[in-house]
């Protein structure tokens, strides 16, 4: 079983994350990739960060050169069915429960619930993880409809589309735990 989400975090300053030693750096910046705290662990030999954006730029560097495909796909399959069985269990992270709930997508109707469950499973029989996409960027509509227009793709083709959209998610996570200065660049 999985353990409860963690208290929400208070967000950290520039100073405060380039003090964190390896051990705090991975434990805080862990759920940036979901359930893939390696990724923080990489990225924190990195520092001193200048900026936010420093330390997603660390980050997405680590995956797209560090992970290989297979590496990649295992990353994909840390994250949740959307609005799946997790979820309705109540054991997402706190970071998926609220992006999906800010999506709408543990609120829906009984017809929108099998059609997800639906496409859910025929995305996972076609390219073998979960279909990931950053909800905090698309609405319930727009997510359903993004099922059918990828899963036309190959699997590397999806395996690409898919890792991009991790790496919204983490710009989204990273920007609820850092400071950002008035002139940061976007993330």
């Amino acid at each position: 079983p999985l353990s409860s989400p963690p208290m929400e975090k208070r967000k950290l300053s520039l100073d405060e994350v380039n003090s964190l030693d390896y051990e705090s750096f991975t434990d805080y910046f862990g759920a940036l990739f979901e359930r893939t705290p390696l990724v923080a662990a990489a990225a924190w030999s990195k520092r001193p960060f200048v900026d936010a954006s420093d330390i997603y730029k660390a980050c997405c560097t680590v995956v797209d050169n560090q992970f290989c495909r297979e590496a990649r796909v295992g990353l994909l399959r840390c994250h949740p069915d959307l609005a799946g069985r997790l979820a309705m269990q109540g054991k997402l992270s706190q970071a998926s429960t609220q992006e999906q709930s800010s999506a709408g997508l543990l609120s829906l109707s009984e017809e929108e619930f099998r059609r997800l469950n639906e496409q859910n499973t025929q995305y996972k029989e076609k390219f073998g993880f979960p279909f990931v996409i950053c909800v905090r960027e698309n609405k319930k509509q727009a997510i359903l409809e993004g099922f059918g227009k990828r899963l036309p793709h190959t699997v590397d083709e999806e395996v690409e589309i898919a890792t991009e959209e991790v790496k919204k998610i983490a710009s989204h996570r990273l920007r609820d735990l850092v400071e950002l200065s008035g002139n940061a660049p976007r993330l």
